[in-house]
């Protein structure tokens, strides 16, 4: 079985940085693109950054230039570094990952169960 285990998430003053990571693990034959969402209260979740596994990076506008996703594929982790955090980045992030299992044929989305970030005015 397959987990994304997240970790990183916190409370910060708004301008502070924080870094998230999460791993994943389990029965793991390659993995494809990891990314970030969030989901505020009251809103839909939505992408914040993504990665792909030849390294290219797409960002939602309102953290371009302030976060930064990253990848180790010796660790099946994916980071993201968010700096210059606002209050409106207040969200719950979910870490997930498009990867192929051991013995499947089809690829799979697989998420983490969430990490709070919160920032404070």
């Amino acid at each position: 079985q397959v987990q994304l285990v997240e970790s990183g998430g916190g409370l910060v003053q708004a301008g502070g940085s924080l870094r998230l990571s999460c791993a994943a693990s389990g029965s793991i034959l390659s993995i494809h693109n990891m990314g970030w969402y969030r989901q505020a209260p009251g809103k839909q979740r939505e992408l914040v950054a993504m990665v792909t596994s030849g390294n290219n990076t797409n960002y939602a506008d309102s953290v371009k230039e302030r976060f930064t996703i990253s990848r180790d594929n010796a660790k099946n982790a994916v980071y993201l570094q968010m700096n210059s955090l606002k209050p409106e980045d207040t969200a719950v992030y979910y870490c997930a990952a498009h990867l192929r299992e051991l013995h499947r044929n089809t690829n799979s989305l697989f998420w983490g169960q969430g990490t709070q970030v919160t920032v404070s005015s």
